[in-house]
């Protein structure tokens, strides 16, 4: 079952205590974060990852801060200050998940509105509240965006899955990974294959590890094999989640993934993107537009500590890529499915979403 795997995130008494995913499977270990400086690092080191998991973790982060100032006698305007110095922390933490900038950008709201507030606590509260509501949703949106992805797979349906999209990447069953887990519980799914994901390797790491937690069957495979299951037709579909995704319907995800739309594309396999609503930014007009992480060479030069490339060879290593909205076969959200992507359509899902 799902509830086998460690929660994400855990909000107590003015603690976030985060599952470290830098040690997983080999070691199950909780930071505890109390302040939003250690919120902050835990995200950029990636000890919390996955868009709707650090859009709460910055969320409650921006909470901390607020409690903090209070607990050190600070009164309204000095916890209010404390508040926006958290959110102008927290959201250049990691820069391409649209997720942890809609999350604060939130919290600031609230911060903004506090003026008729009579004291630092009832902040401090509303703080916590909002980000409390926050972590509520994405759970919902989870379960939502499962069922409905379910209903896009045949019976006996062999999956592809890249990177982590499961609970550990969100507060609860995940994205494309929830689309798994509510296969499994229909009887409707045959097998996963993961993708190992380089160089961090979230798949053979994480995925895995959650996939063997809740009992579904599943194979690890390296990232180039992808391909070669779709000739044999060994694949139905592939399922991703998304980074951020532009007005337009172009996909910025763990880099692959536009490798693996382009081979759907030519073996005629569906490529389903699974993402919350949170994860579209109407102010983007374009992939083109969206911000490439780049990360540190040393996780492509070096395993386990050792330099595995020669001396004078260099690295590039971009966290993620783009895929073409033309490219993607349906996008599955907690408000509906969109097919085909394009602006009109994302205009539309978010007016729903509004209306809501």
């Amino acid at each position: 079952m799902v509830s086998a795997v460690p929660r994400t995130l855990r909000y107590r008494d003015g603690v976030l205590h985060v599952l470290d995913q830098r040690l997983l499977p080999g070691e199950v270990r909780e930071l505890r974060c109390q302040s939003a400086s250690e919120v902050a690092t835990a995200i950029r080191d990636m000890a919390v990852r996955g868009a709707p998991a650090i859009g709460v973790a910055g969320a409650y982060g921006v909470a901390l801060a607020a409690r903090a100032a209070a607990r050190a006698g600070g009164d309204l305007d000095a916890v209010r200050a404390a508040a926006e110095d958290a959110c102008g922390l927290l959201e250049t933490a990691r820069p391409t998940a649209v997720n942890l900038g809609a999350a604060v950008h939130r919290m600031r709201r609230q911060v903004l509105g506090s003026a008729a507030m009579s004291d630092a606590g009832e902040l401090v509260d509303a703080l916590e509240a909002t980000a409390a509501e926050l972590e509520r949703y994405e759970v919902e949106s989870s379960r939502a965006m499962g069922r409905l992805g379910a209903d896009l797979l045949g019976h006996d349906a062999r999956v592809l899955v890249h990177c982590n999209t499961g609970a550990l990447a969100t507060v609860e069953r995940g994205t494309a990974l929830a689309v798994v887990y509510e296969a499994h519980s229909r009887g409707t799914l045959d097998h996963v294959f993961v993708g190992e994901t380089r160089p961090r390797l979230q798949g053979s790491r994480l995925t895995a590890f959650e996939l063997a937690a809740a009992g579904v069957p599943h194979t690890v495979v390296v990232d180039s094999l992808a391909a070669s299951l779709m000739l044999h037709r060994a694949v139905d579909a592939v399922l991703v989640g998304a980074d951020r995704i532009a007005a337009n319907g172009d996909v910025a995800n763990k880099v692959g993934t536009y490798g693996l739309a382009v081979a759907c594309a030519h073996h005629h396999v569906p490529f389903y993107v699974v993402a919350p609503t949170s994860s579209i930014d109407p102010v983007c007009e374009s992939g083109a537009a969206i911000p490439i992480e780049e990360r540190d060479p040393a996780e492509i030069t070096d395993v386990g500590g050792e330099r595995v490339l020669p001396p004078r060879s260099t690295a590039f290593n971009p966290a993620f890529d783009v895929t073409p909205a033309s490219l993607v076969t349906a996008l599955v959200t907690e408000r509906g499915i969109v097919s085909p992507l394009s602006e009109s359509s994302l205009a539309q899902l978010l007016a729903k979403r509004r209306a809501r």
